[in-house]
């Protein structure tokens, strides 16, 4: 019965979050960040190149 407690408090730990500490967390919330960054980028310079702004 103690392992099947200790397993439940281990999976509702790990169960309350969604962004995970590891390594694909880190490396996909990188991923986002600099699609996002290059994709205002290539917004900006469109708009100065058809000459919106």
């Amino acid at each position: 019965m103690s392992t099947n407690t200790t397993n439940n408090q281990k999976h509702q730990d790990h169960e309350d979050y969604i962004l995970k500490d590891n390594a694909k967390t880190k490396f996909g919330a990188g991923f986002i960040i600099v699609i996002l960054i290059v994709l205002i980028i290539g917004v900006a310079v469109s708009g100065m190149f058809f000459e919106w702004w």
